[in-house]
């Protein structure tokens, strides 16, 4: 009688921990809104090369992205209706000293792709 009582209790945790490992390896997604994919290609005015290390960040979250060596950017933002984007230098040691931008868009598509020119200081 013990014996089949402990059999189900050992059951039971058995299912338990398989059900919370999966939910730990698996999960739930945790955003259901639709995204637009934002990208581009921030460049110098003065030399036309791309800009490394320049914050590229939305100004409604705390979300940003960094410019890679070739000048590029990409993230997924959420759906609005605008975008008001800040290109900002924010390691200005490495590439030069460039002049903070701000942009305002429109989202007509589903991706956004923007060319930036910065001006040094």
């Amino acid at each position: 009688m013990k014996r089949r009582f402990y059999r189900k209790i050992i059951r039971g945790l058995s299912l338990t921990s398989i059900m919370f490992v999966f939910q730990a390896c698996y999960g739930t997604p945790q955003d259901f809104g639709n995204d637009i994919y934002l990208s581009g290609v921030v460049t110098s005015a003065k030399t036309g090369k791309p800009i490394k290390g320049i914050k590229v960040s939305l100004g409604h979250t705390y979300q940003y992205e960094l410019t890679d060596s070739a000048g590029k950017f990409g993230m997924y933002v959420p759906e609005l209706s605008m975008y008001n984007i800040q290109f900002a230098d924010v390691d200005s040691i490495d590439n030069g000293n460039f002049i903070t931008q701000d942009t305002s868009l429109v989202a007509l598509k589903d991706t956004i792709h923007v060319n930036v020119i910065l001006a040094s200081r």
